[in-house]
């Protein structure tokens, strides 16, 4: 087994141990969402408080696994499975992170949840800029739109750029930990760097067109 999904695994036991471990510590309806300003304003009971990212992380971890087996271009993506494989690694424990947190507040340890889950979030979506870099075209990884699918030229381009957007926005995002409406830092970059890219790829497909 790659070492990655060892760690993967790891980290997903880990979060079990955690829960079993605090289960009677936690209040009967554990806080379970916070809104932008970092408020709480939803609810749940102990049990899916504590195990409902554990199982949300299995779920995900499960569907990574399958993603390079059943894509129909799967040789492409071992070209840059390294790369994918650290992303995977990298969700869990972003996932842990953010249970983490949680358990922490509902044991009393008040904070800004937006705030803290910034710094978290600016290391995937960097990360996820070095993957768009490195991703060859597929089906299920990268920016996949009518357009990269069509011509590997279009699928190169946009990715590069788009790559290099996403490292922006990680970093813009990172810096959200020191503001009160921090998911603004998260949601903004991200939704122009994805408006973006979608347009891009649509005007390079048109451009290699008309130079044929």
């Amino acid at each position: 087994m790659k070492k990655s999904y060892v760690i993967a695994i790891g980290m997903i036991l880990l979060s079990f141990i955690v829960g079993i471990y605090f289960y009677p510590q936690m209040p009967e309806r554990m806080a379970s969402h916070w809104n932008a300003q970092g408020q709480v304003d939803g609810y749940v009971s102990r049990f899916f408080g504590l195990f409902l990212i554990p199982l949300i992380s299995v779920g995900l971890f499960l569907l990574f696994i399958a993603i390079p087996k059943i894509d129909p271009l799967k040789r492409n993506i071992k070209t840059f499975r390294k790369y994918y494989d650290r992303f995977v690694v990298l969700i869990i424990i972003f996932l842990l992170y953010v249970y983490v947190l949680t358990i922490l507040w509902n044991l009393g340890v008040e904070f800004n949840m937006s705030q803290l889950l910034m710094p978290a979030l600016g290391v995937l979506f960097y990360y996820c800029g070095v993957l768009l870099e490195n991703a060859k075209r597929n089906w299920f990884i990268g920016i996949r739109t009518p357009w990269t699918l069509s011509n590997e030229k279009v699928w190169e381009k946009t990715h590069k750029v788009g790559g290099k957007l996403f490292k922006i926005a990680g970093i813009i995002t990172a810096v959200g930990v020191f503001f009160d409406n921090a998911l603004f830092f998260a949601l903004v970059p991200v939704l122009v760097v994805a408006v973006y890219t979608v347009i891009y790829s649509y005007l390079e497909y048109q451009k290699l067109f008309r130079e044929l």
